[in-house]
């Protein structure tokens, strides 16, 4: 599904792209590599690697993360999709580690707690109540089940190989990963004033730190969470930049079952899929109803910047009752992304053609309409470059981008 603004103001565009990506859990981040991977097919004169700014939140923070530092959605989905990167070894089940030293900090609080318990019992005999040893004993639950520095080391490994950069002030374009600071439920933007030493890894795993998932990542003796809990996208980050198009990237939209053609067996209404399926439609529908606010918002804010979201359609039950943590599903999640992103662009291609050639882009027919188009069979057999050899080609895209921005410059004069 795409949301579309047009700018209420129009003005000669400079062609000022910037991308918002929203979080999701690894299946949303598998979404939005699908969905990236489309735009990248599907839109001639579009190049991700090259925007004019970067926000990430929680998983969509490992995209941006990746954009910014020139990792193309090729490149992206040989290293989470078909795992031929010869250099990074995506290994899911190192992102489900159980957090066993948190679970042993936890742990050994636990004599103290109970000396103190019963010396409380000693002393006040009827006045301890049942609901304070419940507060007291309730430090001891650890703040998340699995263990995310395996998330930081990959990432890290990622961005200091092939010309790669791990820090904010090396990257070419804005680059911003937005957090939560636990202590004071403030959004803080890695990469921007005084948070741009931070490490990018870093960045990273604090944004993408859920609750009850991975415990709050230390930086600096503040403690950060999902960037999530503020805002859906933070796209106000990007437009503040003055672009004059905004591409977003929302994974998780509330489920509309009266528009779904299909349903699990036995599931009449989203009730008997029990806690965690009225968990999720309730996260889904605040996030939704937080992205259109702020679209609707933006529109009065920036009025001479176009806005073009993307999202899962509200009958999408391929993504709704695919669990969050399914990495067995990153194959047929991203594929199923890529394929409704490129209907969607058929479907509104009457509206999107005149917004997109305000900015240079145009949509390829041939890829929209060609309903072999996959993503696997998109991906290109290419050689294992070494660190020189990627090097090169980085300093000769370097080149090509320099002459064509000079040769639009000339055209535009």
């Amino acid at each position: 599904m795409l949301l579309i603004q047009p700018a209420n103001k129009r003005c000669k565009s400079s062609a000022r792209i910037g991308l918002a990506i929203a979080g999701g859990g690894p299946i949303g981040g598998m979404y939005e590599l699908g969905a990236l991977r489309a735009l990248d097919d599907a839109l001639e004169g579009l190049d991700l690697t090259r925007l004019e700014v970067y926000v990430g939140v929680s998983s969509g923070a490992f995209l941006a993360a990746g954009l910014a530092n020139r990792m193309s959605t090729e490149e992206m989905c040989r290293i989470f999709i078909t795992g031929q990167d010869d250099r990074l070894r995506f290994r899911p089940e190192a992102f489900l580690r159980p957090a066993v030293l948190e679970y042993m900090r936890r742990a050994a609080g636990f004599p103290a707690l109970l000396v103190g318990w019963w010396r409380e019992l000693l002393v006040r005999p009827g006045g301890a109540r049942l609901s304070e040893a419940i507060a007291r004993f309730s430090s001891l639950i650890p703040t998340g089940l699995f263990d995310n520095d395996e998330v930081e080391r990959f990432l890290r490994d990622a961005f200091t190989i092939r010309g790669r950069s791990n820090d904010f002030r090396e990257l070419e374009r804005p680059l911003y990963v937005v957090a939560v600071d636990l202590n004071s439920g403030d959004a803080v933007r890695f990469g921007d004033g005084e948070w741009n030493d931070v490490p990018i890894s870093r960045a990273v795993q604090a944004s993408a730190a859920m609750p009850g998932l991975y415990p709050p990542v230390r930086i600096r003796d503040r403690h950060f969470v999902d960037g999530a809990l503020r805002r859906t996208m933070h796209a106000s980050v990007a437009l503040k930049h003055g672009i004059d198009l905004l591409i977003g990237i929302n994974p998780l939209v509330p489920f509309d079952s009266s528009a779904a053609s299909t349903m699990p067996e036995r599931m009449i209404n989203l009730a008997d899929g029990g806690l965690p399926v009225v968990l999720s439609q309730t996260f889904r529908t605040l996030l939704q109803s937080r992205a259109q606010v702020g679209i609707a918002r933006y529109a009065q804010q920036f009025p001479q910047t176009d806005q073009l979201v993307l999202e899962p359609s509200s009958g999408d039950a391929e993504m709704f009752f695919t669990s969050v943590f399914s990495f067995s599903s990153r194959i047929r999640v991203c594929q199923h992304a890529y394929r409704a992103t490129l209907d969607d662009l058929g479907k509104r291609r009457a509206e999107l053609a005149p917004l997109l050639a305000r900015h240079g882009l145009r949509l390829r027919e041939d890829v929209i309409d060609d309903p072999r188009c996959t993503l696997i069979g998109g991906l290109s057999e290419r050689p294992h470059p070494t660190d020189t050899t990627e090097r090169l080609r980085r300093a000769l895209d370097d080149v090509d981008d320099t002459l064509r921005r000079r040769k639009r410059a000339a055209r535009t004069a």
